[in-house]
């Protein structure tokens, strides 16, 4: 039996997708059994309801499971928050892995933020550079930051733990939508006016799902792997996002200073006017995307034998799914995404994959 945690967030939807895939038999802790409706629906899996901040539900889902995928957190690029993204990230990492070690756990993957790997001027980020903690950060990176410490603990304990750290993610069963996923149905929809410029690393779901296998079966206890696809620029992204959509990319196209500016003008206003709302560009986000952060995956292809795909065939994946879904009408003649000259779904992605191996609930 595997556990999953955040089975009805982007990742985890598509591991459980895969791990039912491969044979697997799947048992999901959900803190509201209605949320799961879609992300989880059709899929044999067994539920367990429970909030990672009880440690008495953690123990009761994690109790009898060999293998233990904990990739729900509470993520937010807004600066309020602090107290619940501590409980559900930290105290609630701190409860599956000591549930882990009570119950004979063989080994638990805990997923990690590429925000809390330090980031060291003039080259790509690596495993071990250390994150600076006096410059500014969101409750989450800090957060995600003790994740990481905790996992260090229970290793030091004896108790098996990896920490397969996620960069932004893009790719099909993107339920909330994530962020990049709600750019992407604006777009399609025609209601995306302007962007920032930017970069980032992006990851394909599909290759995140198999970065984490890959650390479950090869990585070493303490130790953390970066997974990423490849870096591209926001102006990039667009020009794939408007090919795969047939909409223009936008033309305005905002200075980032100015957008930045914009987003701190704006944080007083919405805390008042929607306070549970997550903005789109938050100062953090912005800030993210300005400084274009590189990830040096070396370690994960020479240790776990991580081989990325390519980010063209994950966006291709992910607009197809939002059009299976009905929240957007596929355009007549849609081209392949670039990097493929048929348009197919990669081995292990879960798009391919969702009709092996599923029955229904």
């Amino acid at each position: 039996m595997i556990l999953v945690t955040g089975a009805t967030g982007h990742l985890g939807a598509n591991l459980v997708r895969r791990l039912l895939a491969d044979g697997d038999e799947v048992r999901v802790l959900l803190r509201k059994p209605a949320k799961a409706s879609e992300a989880l629906a059709g899929l044999s899996v067994h539920e367990v309801v429970g909030d990672l901040r009880d440690p008495y539900a953690v123990a009761a889902a994690v109790k009898g499971c060999e293998r233990v995928y904990h990739c729900a957190a509470r993520v937010s690029t807004s600066a309020r928050g602090h107290r619940e993204i501590f409980d559900v990230n930290v105290l609630g990492t701190r409860n599956v892995l000591r549930a882990a070690g009570q119950h004979g756990v063989r080994r638990a993957v805990v997923t990690g933020s590429f925000s809390a790997t330090g980031a060291p001027v003039g080259r790509a980020a690596v495993e071990s550079d250390l994150h600076y903690p006096f410059a500014e950060h969101t409750p989450y990176t800090r957060s995600k930051v003790l994740v990481e410490h905790e996992c260090c603990k229970a290793a030091a304990q004896g108790i098996e733990v990896v920490v397969a750290v996620s960069t932004a993610i893009i790719g099909p069963h993107d339920y909330r939508p994530s962020r990049m996923g709600r750019v992407l149905l604006d777009l399609a929809h025609g209601r995306l006016r302007a962007y920032l410029p930017g970069g980032f690393e992006f990851v394909s779901v599909a290759d995140l799902v198999q970065g984490h296998l890959l650390a479950m079966e090869h990585g070493h206890s303490g130790h953390k792997y970066l997974l990423s696809t490849e870096f591209r620029t926001v102006d990039q992204m667009m020009d794939l996002f408007s090919q795969v959509t047939g909409q223009p990319r936008p033309k305005l196209r905002v200075p980032a200073g100015a957008m930045a500016a914009l987003a701190r003008l704006a944080e007083g206003p919405r805390a008042v006017l929607a306070p549970d709302r997550e903005a789109r560009f938050t100062p953090a986000a912005v800030r993210f995307l300005r400084s274009e952060r590189r990830a040096d995956c070396s370690l994960s292809r020479e240790v776990l034998g991580y081989r990325p795909t390519n980010i063209a065939d994950a966006v291709e994946q992910a607009y197809r799914s939002f059009v299976d879904r009905g929240l957007v009408q596929r355009r007549r003649h849609s081209a392949p995404a670039a990097g493929r000259s048929d348009g197919a779904v990669p081995p292990h992605s879960a798009t391919d994959r969702r009709s092996q191996g599923v029955r229904a609930r």
